[in-house]
């Protein structure tokens, strides 16, 4: 490894299994002190002794993003304790239900935006003054291809990637002349329990696998990175510009 994150500071959510898990891990590889959040203390205590394993460092932070709360004492506690944040992996998500319109519950459809879309907003709130304190703050927010695709059945999922991206987009654009860059990612088909639960009938076997999909997410956190308010496509291994020129 080339420790291009050493003596770097990083949050990941949905650390605890899946692409972030693996995300965490490669942060953490390049020499990054990991912010590891999720639900589940098991899988973020394996996280941690893997971290340690490599040699580097881990803080676990067992966090339901339903909790505004608590995602704004993260943000507190970061400052408290850093001063600042130099990398933010926003991967939490929830896939809702592939259902009509009309058929989606309402409890539903309250509790993916919440987790997809209120839930990042409130990361971005939170980090956005840490990440501005950085010689080099990275923010990856990830996405999907069902933002753009929008296919039948897939709308409220679709509809929080969109969300996403906008924010992202945004975002970008009130802080183009600062040295934070922001961008979404759309990792494609990797074989998660999420891509499971969406496509049940799937050959997993042909999918990549997390470790595979964060192997290309990872380099965005370095300091080379230029490009801001981009969608990175990891099947292609590229960004591509979807800024309204205007």
């Amino acid at each position: 490894m080339t420790k291009q994150l050493q003596d770097r500071v990083a949050l990941v959510t949905g650390a605890s299994r899946g692409i972030g898990y693996q995300i965490a891990k490669g942060l953490a590889a390049e020499g990054a002190h990991v912010i590891a959040v999720a639900r589940t203390v098991g899988g973020l205590e394996e996280l941690d002794d893997e971290i340690k394993a490599l040699g580097g460092s881990a803080t676990l932070v067992p966090l339901d993003l339903t909790d505004m709360g608590g995602i704004d004492r993260l943000g507190g506690a970061i400052h408290e304790r850093w001063g600042k944040l130099d990398v933010l992996v926003a991967n939490a998500g929830l896939l809702g239900v592939l259902a009509p319109i009309g058929h989606i519950e309402a409890k539903v459809f309250d509790k993916t935006m919440t987790v997809n879309v209120n839930a990042t907003w409130r990361l971005i709130r939170t980090t956005d003054p840490l990440l501005r304190k950085s010689d080099a703050g990275r923010a990856i927010i990830m996405s999907s291809g069902a933002a753009h695709s929008a296919k039948a059945y897939w709308s409220l999922y679709a509809a929080t990637k969109a969300a996403c991206e906008a924010l992202v987009k945004s975002w970008a654009n009130e802080t183009e002349n600062l040295p934070l860059r922001v961008n979404s990612v759309n990792p494609g088909a990797t074989r998660t329990a999420m891509r499971a639960l969406a496509m049940p009938g799937e050959d997993a076997k042909s999918l990549p696998t997390p470790r595979e999909v964060a192997a290309k997410i990872v380099p965005l956190a370095f300091a080379d990175v230029t490009a801001t308010g981009k969608l990175f496509d990891v099947r292609q291994d590229r960004f591509l510009d979807y800024r309204d020129p205007a």
